[in-house]
């Protein structure tokens, strides 16, 4: 060691001693910040527990039950439409678990519906074809100006005013259209059908994680890998495949008009109609604007770009575009979604029997208000996290990666 380092080593100062004194740590300014913060918290658990306490001794002194025993007691009412079996002699639980299916039913497809109609007229703005552009306008102006009540309440009223079933439209005698609803066939029960559903997921799952494996490829290497062909052939060949080891199955339910009404086949009611269009064509104009403004995101200089290199529309929307339009139309869309889950719960205005609607005929019945309202937002809020949960995967894993 030379004399110089000798002499700045020994001019060195000492390292500074943390002050744990009182006076240190109340200047201390993420002390402070994490002791409001436990501050808050412990005032909202306090009040939370008095208002519990409270109303719960209220309920007491007039003799009103608590608790969640009356979800095994009998329901001792009926639920006209449902996904799984349900009689008035089942219990307050089962009619929640049908209630749960109802709305997810709803909510999904409203979802898919809103999607796909949504990205179709996003697109559709941004035509160079006038006529398109301004219909899609109106569409849009149309559907997020109005009241999505009114709008439920006018798919309702205009579906039950439709003929009676003797004079139904027909659809190539495959599906019929009257005040009923929309019955359609569907296949009989046979077990290969359940077979070919999840052989169905299994090719979807597989896709996506042969859309993983082509982005980590061309992240590697810098060359796209085309899988678009590969998972369409798998997502139609595992199924098919199913249903030739499962015999062939052909059986259809058909409907057939018997009386007054259609046997056979699967029944949507007017009241599911109504809402799914309610939701999913409410929703669809504003995942239009999201997507709009997402594609307009989109710097114009890569768009010249990728034009100039001859990549027809379908490549520029799927390779350049749509890519880095995703980063801004995914936080929103969620939002949107959550929103539909939501607002399904305005099924009860048109007798659909969604959670809202049970769980009010529940408190009703068991008289159990406190913990019927507390089920219903503890669904609603698993829902909801759910998607939420969903989407922040969906929007980390088409983040783009800068190499």
């Amino acid at each position: 060691m030379t004399v110089n380092a000798i002499a700045s080593s020994k001019r060195r100062p000492p390292p500074k001693r943390k002050n744990w004194n009182l006076n240190g740590i109340l200047h201390n300014t993420g002390f402070r910040n994490l002791l409001a913060q436990v501050i808050v918290v412990g005032t909202i658990i306090g009040l939370a527990v008095y208002m519990f306490g409270n109303a719960q001794s209220a309920m007491e002194k007039r003799g009103i039950q608590t608790g969640f025993a009356f979800l095994f007691e009998e329901a001792g009412f009926a639920i006209g439409e449902s996904i799984i079996p349900f009689e008035s002699t089942d219990t307050f639980l089962r009619a929640y678990g049908v209630a749960v299916l109802n709305t997810l039913k709803v909510s999904i497809l409203s979802v898919i519906a809103a999607t796909v109609i949504g990205v179709t007229l996003g697109i559709a703005r941004l035509s160079t074809n006038a006529f398109i552009a301004k219909l899609s306008s109106a569409y849009v102006e149309l559907f997020r100006n109005t009241p999505q009540l009114v709008q439920m309440v006018f798919w309702y009223v205009l579906l039950t005013q439709l003929p009676l079933p003797k004079q139904a439209f027909n659809f190539f005698d495959l599906a019929y259209l009257s005040n009923r609803g929309l019955i359609v066939s569907w296949p009989a029960d046979n077990p290969v059908y359940a077979w070919m559903l999840a052989a169905f997921v299994a090719a979807c799952v597989g896709a996506w994680l042969i859309i993983r494996w082509a982005e980590a490829q061309r992240r590697r290497t810098g060359h796209a890998v085309h899988v678009l062909g590969w998972n369409i052939g798998l997502i139609i060949a595992l199924p098919l495949f199913v249903w030739l080891l499962g015999g062939q199955p052909t059986e259809f339910s058909v409907p057939e008009l018997r009386g007054f009404n259609f046997q056979g086949g699967a029944a949507l009611s007017p009241e599911f109609l109504a809402l799914l269009l309610g939701l999913s064509l409410y929703i669809a104009a504003f995942i239009a604007e999201i997507v709009r403004s997402g594609i307009q995101s989109v710097s114009k200089g890569q768009i010249e770009a990728a034009t100039s290199i001859s990549l027809n529309k379908f490549d520029l929307y799927l390779e350049v575009i749509l890519p880095q339009a995703l980063r801004v139309i995914i936080p929103p869309a969620a939002a949107q979604y959550v929103s539909l889950v939501k607002t399904s719960s305005l099924g009860v205005v048109i007798g659909y029997p969604e959670l809202f609607n049970v769980n009010n005929t529940i408190i009703t019945l068991s008289g159990n208000t406190i913990e019927a309202i507390g089920i219903m937002m503890a669904i609603y809020l698993t829902i909801a996290f759910t998607i939420a949960a969903i989407m922040n995967a969906y929007n980390k894993a088409v983040q783009i990666k800068e190499r």
